[in-house]
């Protein structure tokens, strides 16, 4: 029988196999019963959505808070606040360059989940053109040798991904025949992300765009109807057991420590994500009866909820939900600074009303 090589860090994992690997590996007692916790928190996920009438307002909420944990993963550093700067200002010359990068991950994700409602599938020029959106390059897959992954402490190789360009394409092949076949489990998800990091397929990106396609598995799948859930702040409160298990895997084929807390992620991140809709929902209901008692000559439906789309909102926005008038329009976020549901803030020579507690409740971690 050949002896398997030992792992160097240095050496192109080319021998990295396909998936699925062998179910003994991971069809245990302990893995099941994880499966289904998950599977029954992302259930319970998928139904507590729909007490947010727009369903807009919570991706918005939840997409770019995602967006910017991702980022963070890879020190790309900003703020809920530099964000919905970057989103709303009519120039960005005056928008966080950090918080355009994230900008650019939530539109990136938008393109794989049109896809993914429009075929039914994911497709390797799918993630090729989610990649390129996100680092703002047609690089596409790598052909060139030299990638490795570096500790950006002492700067040592840590793993070196495989470099032969037809070796990568059958892996991502494979990889999507894998993520597109019938099987719905959440263990699976945990396979598809171990691999697809282990290719790492791109020259920069690879991260942010697993991460991408962990959410639209779980649309695929219809486990959930819209992306809300995402495990980026999971994985930052663990970073260093994340890394370990990856790394475990491919050194000593471990999956079971892997999928555990993997799945462990998903139930986590389900809840808090649940409380977090819990919370949105009774701060709207809580604005909605405060604009009508202290602002009812202004006060609408659409209104309210044009403040909870746009926490950084500007006349255009109150325009085009209401069809009003600029002066108009003006008027009544200017009403709103007023009564302390809004406070109006200048950004450059543009005027920008803030939705101070929806911005408190997103910046929360929990």
């Amino acid at each position: 029988m050949k002896s398997q090589r030992a792992f160097d860090p240095k050496r192109p994992f080319d021998e990295l196999p396909p998936v699925p690997p062998d179910k003994v590996k991971f069809e245990t007692v302990e893995i099941l019963k994880q499966e289904a916790s998950s599977r029954a928190a992302l259930a319970e996920l998928k139904g507590i959505a729909h007490i947010i009438p727009n369903q807009e307002i919570l991706i918005n909420a939840i997409v770019l808070r995602e967006a910017k944990d991702s980022s963070e993963i890879e020190n790309i550093i900003t703020t809920q606040d530099e964000i919905y700067k970057a989103i709303t200002l009519k120039t960005q010359k005056n928008a966080d360059p950090a918080a355009k990068e994230v900008v650019r991950y939530r539109e990136a994700l938008w393109h794989g989940n049109h896809a993914i409602i429009r075929k039914e599938v994911l497709s390797i020029n799918d993630i090729v053109k989610i990649q390129s959106i996100i680092v703002e390059n047609d690089a596409g897959i790598r052909n060139t040798p030299g990638t490795a992954l570096l500790n950006d402490k002492n700067n040592e190789t840590i793993y070196t991904p495989p470099q032969s360009e037809q070796r990568i394409n059958a892996l991502l092949k494979n990889f999507t025949e894998y993520l597109n076949d019938d099987n719905d489990s959440l263990t699976k998800s945990a396979i598809l992300h171990y691999q697809f990091e282990t290719i790492h397929p791109f020259y920069d990106g690879n991260g942010r765009t697993g991460r991408i396609i962990n959410v639209l598995y779980l649309i695929l799948k219809q486990h959930l109807d819209i992306p809300i859930l995402y495990l980026s702040s999971y994985i930052i409160e663990r970073k260093s057991e994340y890394y370990r298990l990856l790394l475990d895997v491919t050194i000593n084929k471990r999956w079971g420590k892997w999928i555990l807390y993997f799945l462990k992620g998903i139930e986590v991140t389900a809840k808090e994500t649940i409380a977090k809709i819990r919370a949105l929902k009774e701060l709207m209901d809580e604005t909605i009866d405060f604009v009508k008692q202290a602002a009812p000559k202004i006060y609408s439906k659409e209104l309210v909820e044009t403040l909870f789309l746009h926490p950084y909102c500007m006349n255009a926005f109150i325009e085009k939900a209401i069809g009003l008038e600029r002066k108009a329009a003006s008027r009544y976020l200017h009403r709103l600074d007023e009564i302390g549901v809004l406070e109006i803030k200048k950004i450059g020579r543009e005027n920008i009303f803030i939705n101070k507690k929806l911005m408190e409740l997103l910046r929360d971690t929990k």
